[in-house]
């Protein structure tokens, strides 16, 4: 197979070539396409945000790459956290955001009333967000893994920073998550912990199953430590079409997802070829793990992006403008 190389092309994008972008939730958008009259043009300056967790990473990894060497993209990253991202989209001073788990409120604003983003595409992953315990647990507590039963395990997860109630573990306090409000509403007596990061929190697990320490926190897939410790789920209360409508009032399972792109509505609509290759660009799950599992093993992203590439060049050349 063909190795990827240094091979900045000249690349302009047709004008009129689009991609149908699809919402989250699967249902059709309006067409990405250039405006009548807007030419094809080199690709110039491209600024990406990046989210703090390893999969959006590797979605950067290896479109960062593509747009350098493919394209001949000057590409400059902006590492911020979700609700940065979508307020630096607005201002222009971020052209995309290349994994988006739903944050309805946040297009209904930007998309639907201000009409200053777009979506851009589905990536294919499919984001599934839930509470987990180490493998061992449900072993040896086959109950434990209804919500239900949560309540009498109460005393078997406190820790010195949970006190008397039982520890929940979060990752970055970043993140969108529901986590205190089911909590509270679903009356069980436990407290959120932060970790502070991703990679805090796949070292709890990690050491959680491999230590036999209890464990309950908050993980999600796609994410590559799945393949290496089959955490189990915690039966919630059923999702259902806005039950998770009122934050504080919400006492269900999150919501699936299916994974987008979304775009600076000038950046989208500019004729930039990279724009192009962020709306085509379309992969796995298990895609996406084998990129980020090598980040996480400190990999750096160009040399991970790489091995990707050079392995599934049937893939990306589908992703290419027209021209490339």
């Amino acid at each position: 197979m063909n190795t990827v190389t240094g091979r900045a092309r000249r690349a302009l994008l047709l004008a009129g070539a689009g991609l149908l972008a699809l919402s989250a939730c699967g249902s059709p958008a309006p067409e990405v396409v250039a405006a009548p009259g807007v030419r094809p043009q080199a690709c110039g300056t491209v600024t990406l945000a990046e989210n703090p967790w390893v999969g959006y990473q590797a979605n950067l990894a290896v479109i960062r790459y593509l747009a350098r060497t493919e394209l001949g993209c000057d590409v400059r990253v902006r590492t911020e956290a979700e609700s940065d991202s979508w307020q630096h989209l607005a201002d222009g001073s971020v052209d995309a955001i290349l994994e988006n788990w739903g944050h309805d409120e946040e297009k209904k604003k930007y998309i639907d009333n201000e009409k200053v983003a777009v979506e851009a595409g589905l990536t294919g992953n499919k984001g599934v967000i839930g509470w987990y315990v180490p493998p061992w647990m449900a072993r040896e507590y086959p109950d434990i893994t209804s919500w239900r039963n949560l309540k009498k395990y109460t005393d078997l997860f406190r820790t010195s920073e949970s006190g008397d109630q039982g520890q929940f573990l979060d990752g970055d306090p970043t993140y969108v998550t529901n986590d205190k409000a089911l909590i509270k509403n679903l009356g069980l007596d436990y407290k959120v912990v932060y970790t502070g990061s991703e990679d805090a929190l796949i070292e709890a697990f990690r050491d959680a199953e491999a230590d036999r320490e209890p464990m309950l926190g908050y993980f999600y897939s796609p994410q590559w430590l799945l393949s290496e410790i089959d955490l189990v789920n915690i039966r919630l209360p059923a999702y259902t079409p806005g039950c998770d409508a009122d934050p504080e009032a919400v006492r269900c399972d999150y919501q699936p997802y299916d994974l987008d792109k979304i775009q600076n509505r000038d950046f989208a609509y500019s004729g930039s070829p990279a724009a192009e290759l962020i709306q085509r660009f379309r992969w796995t799950n298990d895609d996406q793990n084998q990129v980020a599992r090598d980040l996480h093993a400190g990999t750096e992203p160009d040399e991970a992006a790489r091995k990707w590439l050079d392995a599934h060049e049937d893939t990306w050349r589908e992703w290419m403008p027209a021209d490339a």
